[in-house]
């Protein structure tokens, strides 16, 4: 992977497993690219769906009206044993708003079912270049909104549960709760924001210092200008667009920030955390040495296994667990 001179080094034992990820892949993607990884997408979910019928998990789907009164599918997943005090977890997945779908990353809330008995509902937001702002956040909040209007239909507390999405995930699980508080609910426990894209600048120090790899500066411009439209460069972005443009982040849930030292959102990461506090607000903030983005995927690595060991350890106390279900 190559990067800016002076850029924090890769950590040793994930770097040869980049190195064989990235053979073969586009880089960075172009938006020629975007339907190709689109169609592979859609297979891998494909066969999601199959592993999540031989584990004999229980799967809903649900229409959801969003903001425009167009449809979107909100899905929920949890175990048959499942009890009424089940945490809920609202799971957004990544893709650079362009890319994914609602089972793009199930590995991460398949953990959370086995280890929390948890009631997981994930969103199939319309993606960009199609769908700009607010498109993508009016739908994932829209899928909040019904979460809680079905709550006791559903048997789950949408106020003890979680937000939480990785990369852009975690940036529209940002905005979702940014929208929360400003138009008056609903309320979350807590915010699990993986990697995430927050800051349509693209100007950071670690930015630049990441121009090539899993996930560059040329990527990330892509991935906002799908998603901004006409908007893209203007100083009025508004943060429900891109939550680190927001001047006030106080009267937010407590945020769990994680991201790698070496990748694009790393400083964008820090800053949000560093603001929530000076908001008065709760933040735990996880910066892993030589990590980057997309590392926690390499299960069999060192780094990977610590930051799984962190975020379980704040899902805990978060959601007041005290040994398995």
């Amino acid at each position: 992977m190559a990067v800016g001179t002076g850029a924090p080094p890769l950590d040793p034992e994930s770097a040869a497993a980049l190195a064989l990820q990235m053979l073969g892949d586009p880089s960075p993607i172009t938006a020629a690219d975007v339907p190709h990884k689109r169609a592979e997408e859609e297979a891998a979910a494909q066969a999601t769906l199959t592993m999540l019928d031989r584990r004999g998990l229980v799967r809903a789907d649900h229409a959801v009206t969003s903001y425009d009164g167009q449809e979107v599918t909100v899905s929920v997943v949890h175990r048959k044993d499942r009890i009424r005090t089940s945490p809920l977890i609202y799971y957004i997945h990544g893709g650079g708003m362009m890319l994914g779908n609602r089972w793009s990353g199930a590995d991460t809330f398949l953990d959370w079912i086995d280890r929390y008995n948890a009631v997981v509902a994930t969103v199939e937001y319309r993606l960009a270049p199609e769908h700009t702002y607010p498109v993508p956040q009016e739908d994932c909040y829209a899928g909040l909104l019904w979460l809680e209007e079905n709550a006791g239909d559903l048997g789950v507390n949408v106020e003890t549960g979680l937000i939480a999405g990785t990369s852009a995930g975690g940036g529209l699980a940002a905005s979702v709760t940014l929208m929360a508080r400003d138009r008056g609910g609903p309320q979350v426990a807590g915010q699990l924001l993986l990697a995430p894209m927050i800051d349509d600048r693209n100007d950071t120090p670690s930015a630049r210092q990441y121009p090539t790899g899993l996930w560059n500066a040329a990527e990330n411009e892509l991935g906002w200008r799908s998603l901004l439209g006409d908007l893209h460069g203007c100083p009025e972005v508004p943060s429900h667009a891109a939550p680190a443009r927001a001047q006030d982040l106080s009267g937010l849930p407590p945020a769990f920030v994680e991201v790698g030292s070496a990748e694009v959102f790393r400083d964008e990461s820090v800053a949000y955390a560093t603001r929530l506090w000076q908001a008065g607000g709760q933040a735990e903030l996880h910066v892993w040495a030589g990590g980057f983005h997309g590392f926690q995927t390499l299960t069999h690595t060192a780094i990977s296994r610590g930051a799984l060991a962190a975020l379980h350890s704040w899902m805990d106390r978060a959601l007041g667990f005290t040994g398995r279900v």
